[in-house]
């Protein structure tokens, strides 16, 4: 799940919203430095990320993705599985994704001294070209996996992986309708738990 299904899956509560926007940028226990509100944050992404790669469903999209793109199959599936949701977000939310969007990004803006310095830099360029915002359309995915690719030590391909989505796209879209209402009832649950 990429950072627009983060953003989502922290149900409207902005300092979850926050800690699972940072939470690729805070390693191991550094987490307990933050707010409680913002360190629940973290703990959800952390548990988003381990219930996603371990989902038969995600598991299955992976494989596939994998004899061409090795181990950058589940960054491509991430970007996929925004693209689906952006793509059916009024089957989820009733505010449109771009006050969805906008909001999030004042949010973040309005948090920076929570932000590390890399994940500043990350939401400068995410906000300037409304990644969130244009993940439902193929060309918004194109820019993000081509952005990625410029990053990666190895020549990891990725550029590419749009032609994969649009050969097997209502396989994927199926998959991802099947998995979100998992992943929706799970981290509702994991949620409650951890504000107990």
């Amino acid at each position: 799940m990429n950072y627009l299904s983060h953003l989502y899956l922290s149900f409207d509560d902005e300092s979850i919203a926050i800690g699972n926007f940072i939470a690729d940028f805070v390693k191991g226990k550094k987490y307990l430095e933050y707010p409680l509100e913002v360190q629940h944050g973290i703990l959800i992404h952390r548990e988003i990320d381990h219930y996603a790669d371990n989902h038969p469903i995600f598991l299955d999209g992976k494989r596939r993705l994998a004899k061409e793109y090795r181990h950058y199959a589940g960054v491509i599936m991430d970007v996929y599985y925004d693209h689906f949701l952006a793509r059916h977000w009024s089957k989820y939310s009733k505010e449109d994704l771009k006050t969805f969007c906008s909001r999030h990004y004042k949010l973040l803006n309005e948090n920076q001294s929570l932000l590390p310095e890399r994940c500043k830099y990350l939401l400068s360029y995410m906000e300037a070209g409304d990644w969130l915002y244009n993940y439902q359309f193929l060309e918004g995915i194109q820019f993000a996996l081509s952005g990625m690719a410029q990053r990666t030590s190895f020549k990891s391909g990725m550029e590419n992986a749009v032609k994969n989505l649009t050969e097997d796209y209502d396989r994927f879209e199926k998959e991802f309708q099947a998995f979100f209402e998992e992943i929706l009832s799970h981290i509702h649950n994991f949620t409650d738990q951890i504000k107990k």
